[in-house]
């Protein structure tokens, strides 16, 4: 960390940090190119204990942002894990320090497309660089770096946040002591490739989206960015939850309209979901953050083979995918469990029964956290972290 990284006021989150990196010596991105200084905002929840060896890593998902316990800035809904986060819970704020921060290119206050170029003095658009999730990681990386902290008790995330951990642990083995990667996989396949495609193309077709320049034009593709939001959502549900919420029931009439307007829940319930998210995320930055998760392939960074990546790593494991999750099935999860296998790693894999689809890790699971606190506990024990209020007794290394 360079004298200039010091902490600066936060760019958008009331109850957020933000930390300036990167200024005296850049970041260089997997695309070439060179990046700082870089903005970073950041949460984090939970004391830093004495020898600095209880802090997790929070990595969040393709839309979320380091608002994991707190009411968002901007929607004032609850933070996404906010039934996690918190004395006695499955994220023990008492026992843990937990940091999390918005990832680079996102538009929560973190270095993105919609920021201020520097060396131009407007917004980046499409002139900003081409990222990777090794690049986010990289950021992170250097976040740790600037708190003090050698190595993470923990790092977890789920789905764009499991493909971080995955990286984490491939870029910087010795740094994790223990990795949660939830309804993840360790390459983005050619079905969510196209998903993604449809809603980048979704933005682009937009008219207000200017090529990239609506924030110089004083315009916003919303039609756009919620049509790319309706269709990314139907990813994230399963089948039986659509037709346990909805079924074919009709939107506050008896009788369909014969028309086009939303005759049916279901679709007024995507129109919602559309709206919303339009308020509180930047086209742009939607565009390079699908982009980034469609580039992640750690076994072709590797060789081909997978478990190259893992080769080495002396982390703990734990996995954990559902069984109604048809956008990052279990068969993903596991093939990244017969990598680790393969180089004798230290892994546990939980197959979670779930109808709630992909986005089961964001809701009430009772068997998922349950095996949540039971990893971490284990963990913690190896570790040699005491519980809230018992004597500290060392720890051991990994």
């Amino acid at each position: 960390m360079s004298p200039s990284e010091s902490p600066v006021a936060p760019a958008i989150p009331p109850t957020g940090l933000s930390v300036e990196l990167g200024r005296d010596r850049p970041i260089r991105l997997d695309c070439g190119a060179e990046l700082g200084p870089i903005m970073v905002a950041y949460q984090t929840y939970g004391r830093l204990n004495a020898d600095k060896s209880n802090a997790i890593l929070i990595c969040h998902a393709l839309t979320g942002d380091h608002y994991v316990a707190d009411p968002h800035p901007i929607t004032g809904k609850p933070g996404w894990w906010s039934e996690l986060v918190g004395p006695g819970r499955v994220f023990d704020t008492d026992r843990y320090f937990l940091i999390c921060s918005n990832v680079l290119g996102g538009c929560m206050g973190t270095t993105g497309p919609m920021e201020i170029n520097p060396a131009t003095g407007q917004p980046w658009g499409l002139s900003f660089p081409v990222i990777t999730i090794g690049d986010m990681v990289q950021v992170q990386a250097r976040l740790v770096d600037f708190l003090g902290i050698d190595q993470l008790f923990c790092v977890v995330g789920g789905s764009m946040g499991g493909m971080q951990v995955l990286e984490w642990v491939h870029t910087y083995p010795e740094r994790v002591f223990s990795a949660i990667p939830i309804a993840s996989a360790a390459r983005h396949s050619a079905q969510n490739i196209a998903f993604h495609e449809v809603g980048r193309q979704a933005i682009m077709a937009d008219p207000d989206w200017r090529d990239g320049n609506y924030l110089l034009e004083g315009t916003r593709p919303h039609r756009g960015l919620a049509v790319a939001r309706m269709a990314a959502h139907i990813t994230y549900l399963s089948e039986p939850a659509l037709h346990q919420k909805f079924g074919r029931n009709l939107q506050n009439r008896d009788k369909v309209a014969y028309g086009f307007d939303a005759d049916f829940q279901v679709e007024s319930y995507l129109r919602h979901q559309g709206s919303t998210f339009v308020d509180r995320f930047d086209a742009n930055s939607y565009l390079y953050i699908t982009r980034a998760m469609d580039y992640f392939d750690l076994a072709a960074e590797n060789g081909g083979t997978l478990a190259n990546a893992f080769r080495g790593a002396r982390t703990r494991f734990c996995i954990v995918s559902f069984t109604s999750d048809w956008l990052f099935p279990t068969p993903e999860s596991r093939a990244v469990v017969h990598a680790l296998n393969a180089v004798a790693a230290n892994v546990s894999f939980v197959e979670i029964k779930s109808d709630k689809g992909h986005d089961a890790f964001l809701l009430d699971e009772p068997e998922f956290h349950a095996t949540l606190t039971g990893f971490l506990e284990g963990a913690a024990a190896h570790r040699g972290l005491p519980r809230p209020g018992a004597a500290v007794v060392g720890r051991s290394q990994p």
